[in-house]
């Protein structure tokens, strides 16, 4: 299925069946931004699309991008690397630490996880200080995208309520879900939820490759 070119959000072609039915919705989001400031640019929303949806081992759903300018990528949690690294992402390289028992920790633009096949998707593709677009006008799109995805061998690793949200998609031995990393909520079940190993053991039940996190 093909989708008007006019749209300004590029993405792998493998995910035009999964977004076309939301041209209209994507559209109306595009000229609702035009002319204003959001986080990632509105260019970069769906920049976690560009990979094949066949490569997808892995997605980890979060809630909105960085609020932060110059932070949010369209990777969710990902910074680029010469950027200070927020606290949810210092949070998440901790839990890695412990979960894995690795000193070193990834690179903070997270191309690592993105080239090993992980998915790193918040429910709202864009953040808008104005608060004119949310989670509300995303969570559509996205919901496709958790739905199509819970149809396919992928782990789905959901940080947060809003990302909870997305386990009636996901087959239950599936799902690893915990509180949010931020700093407000990663005390009360994302430390210790040990989601990285969780992961591998979920594809090594299911005799898939593991990921080299």
């Amino acid at each position: 299925m093909k989708m008007d070119d006019s749209l300004r959000v590029p993405f792998n072609e493998s995910w035009a069946k999964v977004l076309a039915p939301f041209e209209s919705e994507l559209k109306s989001i595009e000229r609702s931004l035009e002319g204003k400031i959001t986080y990632p640019a509105f260019d970069n929303a769906f920049r976690a699309l560009s990979i094949p949806i066949k490569s997808v081992r892995v997605v980890i759903f979060g809630q909105d991008p960085y609020p932060t300018p110059g932070n949010a990528t369209g990777l969710a949690f990902a910074v680029p690397n010469e950027n200070k690294t927020p606290a949810s992402l210092r949070n998440i390289f901790k839990e890695y630490q412990e979960d894995l028992g690795y000193r070193d920790t990834p690179s903070s633009d997270l191309s690592q996880w993105s080239n090993e096949g992980v998915l790193l998707l918040n429910r709202a593709l864009t953040y808008s200080p104005d608060g004119q677009i949310s989670i509300k006008q995303w969570a559509p799109i996205t919901n496709a995208i958790a739905e199509e995805l819970g149809k396919r061998d992928v782990v789905a690793i959901l940080w947060g309520n809003d990302a909870k949200s997305l386990k009636e998609y996901f087959r239950d031995d599936w799902v690893i879900e915990s509180a949010h990393p931020s700093p407000l909520s990663a005390y009360r079940g994302f430390f210790g939820s040990k989601p990285f190993s969780r992961t591998n053991q979920i594809l090594e039940r299911n005799s898939l490759p593991t990921i080299s996190w």
